[in-house]
């Protein structure tokens, strides 16, 4: 996500608090947000997937995804 886009999500969450946003505007937000929330998710899914956990014992083994139930 650019620097552009960010400064936009602050910009309609400012106006949205000091005088309201036109329904144009909030869907805009909802996309933005959705956007850095989606891209938020990817980088944690990336770290994750390159970390291991150390036992006591010294051995090491990668994070796995827990099981849904």
């Amino acid at each position: 996500m650019t620097e552009e886009k960010i400064a936009r999500i602050n910009a309609l969450a400012k106006k949205s608090r000091e005088e309201g946003l036109t329904e144009e505007e909030k869907a805009e937000q909802a996309a933005l947000r959705r956007e850095y929330i989606d891209g938020f998710k990817r980088s944690l899914i990336g770290q994750l997937e390159n970390t291991y956990i150390v036992e006591p014992d010294g051995t090491k083994r990668k994070v796995t995804k827990k099981d849904e139930k």
